[in-house]
């Protein structure tokens, strides 16, 4: 799969880095900002009572 990424993209060795480096920033941020906060309330982990 990256090969496959790596290879379609654009340019010598250098712009082909600094898109790869902004593809995965983009990835990072949408998991970040929009994915993580949307399922946060999905998991129990907020769930620490505890029953005697």
């Amino acid at each position: 799969m990256y090969g496959w990424i790596w290879n379609h993209l654009p340019g010598p060795f250098a712009v082909r880095l600094v898109l790869a480096l902004a593809l995965v920033a983009g990835a990072v941020s949408l998991l970040m900002f929009v994915v993580f906060p949307w399922a946060e309330p999905l998991l129990p982990f907020n769930n620490v009572t505890t029953e005697q």
